[in-house]
């Protein structure tokens, strides 16, 4: 090994010291948490990311052979919010995602994906969607906010932001009335349940999900709560017989002939954590769609860090 220590990372995401939003790919925190419905915190998710990205500078992604921290990414720092003012917030967002080449953002809760969607949509249009949670996030409101964290994929199809019939959820297990269910269903959104995706195992939903998305440009959304309470405590949401942290690892390294456009990791509440094990694991998610993208286009893939 060569250069600092872990524990003398810079705290940027794996150390990367580039801040050009001119950069072929930009990581970005969008700390936002104001419409949470229970356990609020996931405002510190992406100082958490960032710290906890440490662990994953130590050489390449072990399959891909691709070192994520020399591709030409760029972590330009955390977009402005208003605070306690979410329709603020969200137009804020969208302005500061707008011209970025490719966006990977830390949440922040999930209500983040909204404005990024709508930036998103001005240049490629309605994309694909492959969402990882425990929730299928299509209430029409929540508890009377309309733009709460569990209604952000209400608004994407209502609004033409995604094509529901290119959209799989993952991990879905909460309680959830069958009207909204049903609504979501009949859209067109395919629904993988968390006990589902146990018993199909990775290799056969890697396939499902390729057959649902297609050729179209995709985006990627990771509810960490996706991921069961034991690999994942911090979070405000959590839910029980979720996927572990191996499988969701399997799932992404099978998806590498899908075109995706973006990225966003949601709802890590570091205040519940345990050991940085949530921290780590939302890290390490974000660390493998970076070699991913790097596998399916080699000219992001550099050889320093500055």
């Amino acid at each position: 090994m060569s250069g600092p220590p872990t524990f003398a990372i810079p705290p940027s995401f794996l150390g990367i010291g580039r801040r050009d939003r001119d950069a072929p790919v930009c990581l970005a925190g969008i700390q936002l948490d104001i419409g949470t419905t229970n356990r609020s915190g996931a405002r510190f998710g992406p100082a958490a990311i960032r710290q906890a990205s440490r662990m994953l500078v130590d050489g390449d992604h072990p399959v891909h052979w691709i070192d994520p921290a020399a591709m030409a990414v760029a972590d330009i720092g955390d977009f402005a919010i208003a605070l306690g003012d979410i329709p603020t917030s969200l137009r804020l967002i969208e302005e500061q995602a707008a011209g970025l080449a490719h966006l990977v953002a830390l949440g922040g809760e999930h209500g983040i994906t909204l404005p990024l969607l709508r930036a998103l949509a001005r240049s490629t249009g309605p994309v694909a969607l492959v969402h990882f949670d425990a929730h299928v996030d299509t209430w029409p409101d929540n508890f009377g906010q309309v733009y709460g964290h569990g209604s952000v994929f209400f608004h994407a199809i209502e609004e033409g932001l995604v094509l529901p019939e290119r959209m799989i959820q993952i991990g879905i297990r909460s309680p959830v009335q069958r009207a909204v269910h049903d609504w979501t269903l009949g859209k067109g959104v395919t629904i993988v349940t968390a006990q589902e995706a146990h018993e199909a195992g990775p290799a056969a939903l890697a396939r499902r999900i390729v057959d649902v998305v297609g050729d179209h440009p995709c985006y990627l959304t990771f509810d960490i709560d996706a991921l069961d309470p034991a690999f994942a405590p911090g979070t405000g949401t959590p839910e029980i017989g979720g996927l572990a942290s191996w499988q969701a690892q399997a799932l992404l390294r099978r998806l590498g002939d899908l075109r995706f456009v973006g990225m966003d990791l949601v709802e890590v509440a570091p205040a519940y954590d345990v050991a940085e094990i949530t921290a780590l694991a939302g890290a390490t998610i974000v660390w493998e769609y970076l070699a991913l993208l790097g596998s399916r286009d080699t000219s992001l893939c550099g050889s320093d860090r500055a």
